[in-house]
């Protein structure tokens, strides 16, 4: 629950302020008649998000057990992949996304009302799909029932709270220091969510090796335990872990966490992000 709170939170909250930046342009441009056709974009990227979300859960479960844990695996690993992406986009490229996105709505005015719609909803969209893949990887890897899912409603709905604060100017937030914090707690969740990758795989005798466990910590760590389900939603901890999934772990977040940590605090400081504009203007960018 805790993991997919987090990534909904930091998903959600740059989605909000994707759409903020495009409203308070909008506004500051005297074209307030096309804010409809962003709400409208935002709409329809809600709606992609959800259907895609809908396909990861329900579409393989006519598939056979193998199947499912073929596809599980190998949408897990590719999860990862996404989010390792986007982690390091965001901490490279964030303090451009306004211009970036002041650039693609002034390309889009002059295509009329529609084309604005269209860049709507590809800013948006984007988000959104990503977090559709992450929240249902991470929600296969922390377990089933609806605690996943309340995680994630939760943190979505932090995230519009904070995004629409931030935008009216009624909530001050460091923003460099959320999205930095986050994105390498994100590296751990995404760590977690590889071993899962990889231990579908090896159930579905894609990869070798399933019955050669590293640690088996089950008698001292009982998954149905307040503190093993805690354990289960941090870091995706499995009290019986292969070997395959000890070592794909640790090369996965020890160097990324260490190049992570170089990108975002080994250079030198970037300029603060202002916190908390006005309403008629933009939302702080990451930088």
């Amino acid at each position: 629950m805790l993991a997919n709170f987090l990534i909904g939170l930091r998903e959600g909250l740059e989605a909000a302020l994707v759409v903020g930046i495009l409203l308070a342009y909008l506004t500051k441009t005297g074209r307030r008649d096309l804010i409809r056709q962003v709400w409208l974009g935002v709409a329809l990227a809600v709606g992609v998000s959800l259907a895609f979300g809908a396909l990861l859960t329900f579409g393989p479960s006519e598939l056979s057990e193998r199947a499912e844990e073929a596809i599980a695996g190998t949408l897990s690993i590719l999860a990862v992949a996404l989010l390792t992406w986007m982690i390091f986009w965001m901490a490279r490229t964030a303090r451009h996304l306004r211009s970036d996105l002041h650039g693609r709505l002034d390309a889009a005015l002059t295509g009329g009302r529609w084309a604005v719609l269209v860049a709507t909803l590809l800013a948006v969209g984007r988000e959104g799909l990503e977090t559709a893949l992450f929240l249902w990887a991470a929600a296969g890897a922390t377990g089933s029932g609806t605690r996943p899912l309340l995680g994630a409603v939760l943190g979505l709905a932090t995230a519009v709270a904070l995004g629409w604060g931030i935008y009216r100017g009624a909530v001050a937030l460091n923003l460099r220091s959320f999205f930095a914090w986050t994105g390498l707690a994100l590296v751990v969740i995404a760590g977690g969510v590889l071993s899962y990758g990889i231990h579908e795989l090896q159930e579905a005798g894609i990869l070798p090796g399933g019955e050669s466990l590293a640690f088996d910590i089950s008698a001292v760590l009982p998954p149905e335990s307040w503190y093993g389900t805690l354990l289960k939603g941090l870091v995706n901890l499995d009290p019986t872990t292969t070997w395959l999934q000890a070592v794909a772990w640790t090369a996965y977040v020890v160097p990324t966490s260490w190049f992570y940590i170089r990108t975002v605090w080994g250079g030198p400081a970037a300029p603060r992000a202002e916190v908390n504009p006005p309403a008629d203007r933009e939302p702080a960018t990451i930088a």
